[in-house]
């Protein structure tokens, strides 16, 4: 992996407002396209609670952001889109386990992360990162490293769906280098896999971290292709299996597939783990948890049923395109 490229614009206020100006503005435009989405709020379509905050002196992380939530919509169950732009004194083992050099750093961080939790199980869940942070080693240049992605989590499998989705991956990555799109895809599959079930999370999509190769302006147009990419590759997918009716069936079987994906961002996830251990905010990290959830012991689905083709076709490792 290339070393860091050093961090000298982030460490310009102009640079700093600059990213925060495009974050800010991708929070918008995904909340807003949403809210088209839902219809108006007289026939039942959700609004986004916009929930500003700041971090009150003397604790561990300093800094402030938007977070963004809908809950009981028309289409989504929960969604939730979060900005924050804070800094700590110390990088947490999570941000360091890959850069030991790095142990005790201050740092600055900032990104957009969001998560959405359909009401309709043929409507996958999805979930999208972008960030940018920025470490001081008490020896040597600041560095400065970009990572996000985003993934589709279903729970009825559709393979138009999967194609598209990957092939808006593969788009907002090819005019920075072809070869981006296969790395990421990868990368992906591999972390976005539940160890202890020997299990996918979803159908993937692409994921990167420790990114700076590219130098700081190509590695950030990088990251905006990214962000700018998301309403393309998953809205489509909302508006094409939203009308498509269920029961209680389905339901329950969503519910339980929910259940692994709260193992995951519980268990795994480095992003969760990065806010809860620099003393991030609760409720803005947690915003990814579904509304409902469940279990069951040792469950076993009907061969050939839709809920076991989940499984065999498409929570496994495949080249979508």
């Amino acid at each position: 992996m290339a070393a860091p490229a050093p961090a000298l614009a982030l460490n310009a206020a102009d640079t700093a407002s600059r990213v925060r100006a495009y974050l800010e503005g991708l929070q918008a435009r995904i909340t807003s396209a949403l809210e088209e989405i839902e219809g108006p709020a007289a026939r039942g379509g959700g609004r986004f609670l916009n929930d500003a905050w700041r971090k009150a002196p003397g604790e561990p992380l300093q800094g402030d952001g938007i977070t963004r939530i809908l809950e009981g919509g028309r289409v989504f169950e929960r969604a939730g889109c979060g900005f924050s732009h804070v800094r700590g004194a110390t990088l947490p083992p999570s941000a360091t386990q890959h850069r030991p050099e790095l142990a005790g750093a201050p740092f600055e961080a900032m990104g957009v992360s969001l998560v959405f939790h359909p009401v309709n199980p043929y409507v996958p869940t999805v979930h999208m990162n972008v960030r940018m942070i920025v470490a001081a080693p008490a020896e040597g240049a600041p560095v400065c490293w970009f990572g996000g992605g985003m993934d589709l989590t279903p729970y009825y499998g559709f393979e138009e769906d999967a194609v598209h989705f990957h092939r808006a991956c593969r788009d907002a990555l090819n005019p920075f280098g072809e070869g981006l799109y296969l790395r990421f895809k990868r990368w992906c599959d591999e972390y976005f896999y539940l160890k202890h079930r020997n299990e996918q999370r979803g159908v993937g999509g692409i994921f990167f971290d420790d990114f700076s190769e590219l130098g700081f302006e190509r590695s950030l147009g990088m990251v905006q292709s990214v962000g700018d990419a998301f309403l393309g590759a998953y809205l489509p997918i909302v508006h094409r299996r939203q009308a498509i009716p269920f029961g209680d069936r389905q339901r329950e079987f969503q519910c339980y597939r929910r259940g692994r994906y709260v193992e995951f961002n519980l268990v795994w996830d480095r992003g969760t783990h990065f806010g809860l251990q620099s003393g991030g905010r609760t409720e803005s990290i947690l915003l990814s948890m579904p509304p409902m959830a469940g279990w069951s012991y040792q469950r076993q689905e009907a061969p050939g049923s839709p809920e076991a083709e989940l499984t065999r076709r498409f929570l496994v490792r495949r080249d979508w395109l």
